[in-house]
């Protein structure tokens, strides 16, 4: 979490002038024993200086301030109190002035018993944070106050001295949400050194938002008791006060990113880039110079140059836009991601539906005080003007692929490598692409595997993967995901196409955002359970454990596996899941009551996890929702209305709705199916099949359960559906015969909504089956049988009523091959040919009770032959 912006103090009247202090090349030294309070310490009977009445009385009414903690004389006893300030200040002085009244604390402006300062005060400042003394003067070699010096000499001077000296650390206009205007957002709290003027406008525009926090104090006696030369000591207490005060405003306002040339600089110097610049040069046959030069070119395409003004400026911003265009946003468990996330480097790993994601996690994110990170982002994106505010937002950008260009993929690996060591917060999509499906795409590990190995290479700060599930009731990009999904290419980025969209966009309701944090996940966790040998030491770059591979893998599915487990249902969902089951898309009002109804109750007597949340309006209010956001029309009839989804487009998207949350339905999808085609079943039967099955759905819907949980699920998803009257229990033999009524009841037509939305997934796992067996073994290698499914569902989708955008998608059918040979049910020959035996013929003949005979035959029908050599000839001599 972060600290606020920086400002720039006008001096204090009484403060010799000085340049600031050169860093001390000295390591960081511990921090002293802090003592803590039993008493408050006693006001000093000096009245303040006249000057500063008169000036507290200006100053008053501008300022708000917000003291941490509540009451900071609990940690302050009895002993003459000396408040140390990072930079000098008038307006320093003032404020910390003011809070001392207000906590009870005696005054800064008043000076100690003795006054061994020296300066009618009780304060000491580590620097002057003034524009007009950045450069120091020439022979200037100042690296501590000198102050603090003179009272540590005091100390070492009179043996019954005893002073604690209090941090005390002060931010002007953090809070984003508190800005009031353009000038607030510009002029509060950052890592810049400003100048007077524009300290005195951060004040005037935000000192209502000010913040001052007291930290325990340190003891000067502990300090010498070191017995260090008097230098040594003065140094490291300053070093340690410095180091304090950074980590506070690194807390408050977060790390100074704005560091993108040194960053670029730590790559090139890296061993690993300077080897592949060598590599270059020789390969190129050029000088090692014109190697560097296009390594320092990839560096600076690849760098984020983080601002913290532009962030602010872009908060200010977003607040209106988010405000005109959505209902609002929603943020669950994000309490109990910042108790997990102290100590970790984070690393965010939201789901990826619309460019909207980096905007969003980012806004909200900041908006709660805690540090955007810095995002991967494709270099698609690197557009002109826009590409360069998104970089100053954290955005570092990435070509689409590294291949034969090793140079590149060094620089790229060193970053990454940057900036987890250098404890940046990072996000990045493991899908590589936006789900134009709705369903979480299938993870490559490309990314995680360079984080994993920056944090092996160097393994100080943990790693911390926080899942982020992020959902919307409208996308932005929907045209443009229709199109895509109906066949056409994608669209290049461009700044015109861009600019073109903005009044567009600015003039519709795109519903409420969701951003639910999933349950996080620490790398060492994980790495204990893969590798157990590694015992935290460093793995250098060339080194490969064998785990590690099977680390990565199964690293990027708990990601997926939490991002699904912290899914939000809105209303559009629901509406999605219900009207999608019926051929033209339509129910009347009273069913689409009833069937909302049901996956509210199955959501809630069946949790899927504790992080999943589901809208709490009723089925009415939500029907009325899809109406204002012009997702559905409703059509009046004088035998009761009709709700129907506006267009066919719309239809096609809303599949994308319903496929966010298709998951969290799986069992119940299941049994549902099994009675499709069959009005009996044995109870058991369909728990069994409900095993086999398991493994397929698992893979394709990143479920979270192994075959045991998924049948006590299914088993209790039963007593569900029997309970609201969708299935009956005939008797309790052999755990009983369940059977659903006959003819087309309203529970019928209940009960095969929904199983509708996973019946298109048997379908697709039977056309595979079916064109493996038609073919034969040994004939069709994975690509040819992927190939050959992918025809088939489109040639079933053309004959029949359109099917899912997702029901040929060829990732699914490798999926579903891949699983298929993970499962030893087939397995390649010496000729990467797929051969199988009777196992697959026994799970061929469980898909009859799903599917219906019409349907099978049709599938048998349209499924294709490989194309069969010609017969070689041979002329005649």
């Amino acid at each position: 979490m972060s600290p606020m912006p920086e400002q720039n103090p006008l001096p204090f009247p009484d403060e010799p002038s000085s340049p600031p202090p050169a860093p001390s090349p000295e390591p960081s030294a511990p921090e002293p024993k802090t003592a803590l309070a039993v008493s408050p310490a006693p006001a000093r009977t000096t009245k303040r200086p006249l000057w500063a009445r008169l000036m507290s009385k200006l100053a008053d009414p501008w300022l708000t301030l917000n003291i941490e903690p509540e009451d900071p004389r609990q940690q302050i006893d009895a002993r003459p109190v000396c408040y140390v300030l990072e930079d000098y200040g008038l307006s320093n002085a003032l404020i910390l002035d003011r809070a001392c009244r207000d906590a009870g604390l005696p005054s800064p402006l008043v000076p100690l018993p003795g006054d061994p300062l020296g300066r009618k005060r009780a304060y000491v400042a580590l620097s002057r944070r003034n524009a007009s003394a950045l450069i120091p003067e020439p022979g200037s070699h100042k690296t501590h106050s000198g102050s603090l010096a003179r009272l540590l000499q005091a100390h070492r001077a009179q043996p019954e001295l005893d002073v604690q000296l209090v941090p005390v650390s002060i931010f002007v206009g953090r809070a984003p949400d508190k800005a009031s205007g353009w000038f607030s957002v510009l002029f509060s709290e950052n890592w810049t050194i400003v100048g007077r003027f524009r300290r005195l406008l951060a004040i005037l525009l935000n000192g209502r938002d000010t913040i001052v926090r007291f930290a325990a104090p340190v003891s000067i006696r502990d300090s010498l008791a070191e017995d260090l030369p008097p230098e040594r000591t003065v140094r490291k207490l300053s070093r340690v006060l410095r180091a304090h005060f950074h980590r506070i405003r690194e807390a408050v306002i977060g790390p100074d990113l704005s560091t993108r040339r040194l960053l670029v600089d730590k790559v090139l110097a890296a061993d690993p880039v300077r080897e592949a610049i060598a590599s270059q040069s020789r390969r190129d046959n050029t000088k090692p110079e014109d190697a560097w030069k296009k390594a320092h070119a990839y560096a600076w395409e690849i760098a984020a140059d983080y601002s913290n003004p532009v962030v602010r400026s872009a908060s200010f911003l977003l607040s209106h836009v988010w405000n005109r265009i959505y209902d609002g946003m929603l943020v669950h468990h994000l309490d109990k991601f910042k108790e997990a996330a102290p100590g970790h480097e984070v690393v965010y790993v939201p789901c990826h539906r619309s460019h909207m994601d980096y905007l969003v996690l980012s806004y909200l994110l900041y908006e709660r005080g805690i540090v955007p990170p810095h995002i991967f982002a494709g270099i698609n994106l690197n557009l002109p003007v826009i590409g360069g505010i998104l970089r100053k937002g954290g955005a570092f950008f990435a070509r689409r692929s590294f291949r034969g260009n090793a140079l590149y993929s060094a620089v790229f690996r060193e970053y990454m490598a940057q900036l987890v060591s250098g404890g940046y917060s990072i996000e990045y999509f493991i899908e590589g692409g936006r789900s134009r499906t709705g369903r979480l795409l299938p993870p490559k590990a490309g990314t995680l595997a360079m984080t994993v190995r920056a944090y092996l290479r160097q393994p100080t700060r943990p790693v911390l993967f926080q899942p982020v599930y992020i959902g919307y009731e409208k996308l932005m990009e929907g045209n443009s995901y229709l199109d895509e999904l109906t066949g056409k290419p994608k669209e290049k980025e461009s700044i015109w196409a861009l600019l073109w969209s903005i009044p567009r966009i600015l003039r519709q309701n795109y519903g409420q955002v969701v951003v639910n944090f999933g349950e996080p996940i620490l790398l060492n966790d994980v790495l204990a359970e893969h590798g157990p040998e590694w015992q935290g030491e460093a793995v250098a770059e060339e080194e490969k454990p064998a785990w590690l591979s099977t680390a990565i893998d199964a690293l990027a599915q708990r990601i997926q596996v939490n991002i699904n487990r912290a899914a939000d249902v809105n209303p559009i969902n629901l509406l999605a899941l219900a009207l999608l089951s019926t051929p033209k898309h339509a129910m009347g009002e009273a069913d689409l009551v009833a069937q909302i109804e049901l996956c509210k109750t199955l959501l809630s007597d069946m949790p899927y996890s504790d992080r999943v949340t589901v809208t709490p309006h009723s089925p009415e209010r939500i029907i009325a929702h899809g109406v204002e956001i012009n997702v559905l029309q409703r059509i009046q009839h004088p035998l009761g209305d009709v709700l129907d989804v506006v267009s066919e487009d719309t239809a096609v998207l809303m599949s994308y709705y319903r496929n966010n949350v298709l998951h969290l339905f799986t069992a119940a999808a299941w049994i549902a199916c099994c009675f499709q085609n069959n009005r009996r079943m044995v109870r058991q039967r369909v728990i069994k099949l409900g095993r086999t099955l398991y493994p397929f759905l698992q893979q394709e819907l990143f479920l979270p359960w192994n075959e045991d949980e998924f049948a006590e699920r299914i088993d209790r998803t039963i007593d569900v559906f029997v309970r609201e009257g969708l299935l009956e229990q005939v008797n309790e033999d052999d755990g009983g015969i369940l059977q659903r009524n006959a003819g087309q009841t309203d529970e019928v037509f209940r009960l095969r909504a929904i199983g509708h939305s996973l019946q298109q997934a048997f379908e697709r796992y039977y056309i595979a089956i079916s064109v493996l067996v038609k073919n034969g073994p040994g004939v069709l290698g994975a690509a040819e049988l992927e190939s050959l499914c992918q025809q088939a569902a489109q040639r079933l989708s053309l004959l029949y009523a359109p099917a899912a955008p997702e029901f040929f998608d060829k990732t699914l059918f490798r999926s579903f091959i891949q699983k298929l040979r993970e499962l030893k049910l087939v397995w390649p020959d010496e000729n990467s040919k797929l051969v199988f035996d009777e196992h697959l013929d026994a799970w061929a003949k469980d898909a009859k009770v799903i599917l219906g005979r019409e349907l099978r035959h049709t599938i048998e029908r349209v499924s294709p032959e490989a194309a069969k050599p010609e017969a070689e000839t041979t002329s005649p001599d």
